[in-house]
């Protein structure tokens, strides 16, 4: 039998076709269009879906079920998005509207919680119960996966790492609250710092490093200080703090067995993994004292969202 994943995002809603396994066995695309009606986006998905079987050879008749990664609050058990920014949705019924096209089990949830789920049946964290994935993009999305099964709050609304309260009064979030780790720890965010340094520290080696590159981006800061820049690595030392900062409440709260970092960020490997491990090692409450929680590289990269939809089905 046969799965597809969907991933739906601000820019793009990516299918994939996938045996029990995980295997992706055909992928396909289409451009987000967030002014649509629902119901045109929703057709739109079914026709993306139709497209993706006739591709691999597939008959529906061979399709078990169909999981969908959302961002925003879902209500997985109702098929409902109570709401999106992203894509513009409220209290929309995506699970009745897509079954009038393709009549087969559908299954949706939050996108980073997906990723999560995903991680854990297929990726970084297979074997682990116990896990927390975060993703470090424009801001900081959170998935939490407890005794193997995904942690979402009263009807969905709950896991919202990004907006835990890391400073008093601090930078204003998006979200409308001063002080949110995701208004810190984010690539977003990192650009920022690495700016103000710039502007600070006209020496230093990231001026170069951006002109190369055509643009300040999250791994400015990271090449500079690899480098051995000295603003490059406060610029560096200070984000590596803000991560784990957020990291050490989530640790503090769930005791995971493993913390997974996806995102733009995380592809700056070992060099930041390990700042970040030795942090949580040892500021966690209790130290060396308490279960040691793993920190590691997400693994599933651009494919965590579809394999995290069709872990949904499993």
């Amino acid at each position: 039998m046969y799965y597809i994943g969907i991933d739906i995002g601000g820019m793009s809603i990516k299918a994939g076709l996938t045996d029990e396994k995980g295997n992706i066995l055909a992928k396909e695309s289409i451009v987000t269009k967030p002014d649509n009606p629902y119901a045109e986006t929703v057709k739109d998905i079914a026709a993306l879906c139709e497209k993706l079987l006739a591709s691999a050879g597939i008959d529906k008749s061979q399709l078990k079920a169909v999981g969908m990664g959302i961002p925003g609050t879902i209500n997985s058990k109702k098929g409902i998005i109570t709401y999106s920014n992203n894509i513009r949705f409220e209290n929309v019924p995506i699970v009745k509207e897509f079954q009038k096209y393709l009549d087969v089990p559908t299954f949706i949830g939050n996108d980073a919680n997906c990723a999560a789920l995903g991680e854990v049946v297929f990726g970084m964290g297979k074997g682990y119960k116990d896990a927390i994935f975060i993703t470090l993009g424009t801001g900081v999305g959170s998935g939490i996966i407890l005794d193997g099964k995904i942690f979402e709050g009263k009807d969905g609304a709950g896991a919202e790492a990004g907006h835990i309260g890391i400073r008093i009064g601090g930078i204003r979030c998006t979200c409308g609250k001063k002080g949110c780790w995701e208004s810190y720890a984010s690539a977003s965010a990192l650009v920022k710092q690495t700016k103000k340094a710039m502007d600070r520290h006209p020496e230093s080696l990231m001026h170069k490093i951006a002109e190369e590159d055509g643009k300040i981006s999250g791994r400015t800061a990271f090449k500079a200080a690899r480098a051995g820049d000295k603003a490059g690595l406060y610029v560096v030392n200070r984000y590596v703090k803000y991560v784990s900062e957020g990291l050490l409440s989530l640790v503090n709260l769930f005791r995971p067995e493993i913390l997974l970092i996806g995102g733009g960020v995380s592809n700056e490997g070992d060099y930041f993994i390990k700042k970040l491990q030795a942090q949580v090692t040892r500021y966690s409450y209790g130290g060396k004292r308490n279960p040691y929680v793993k920190v590691l590289k997400a693994s599933l990269l651009n494919d965590a969202g579809i394999l995290g939809a069709v872990a949904l089905c499993l």
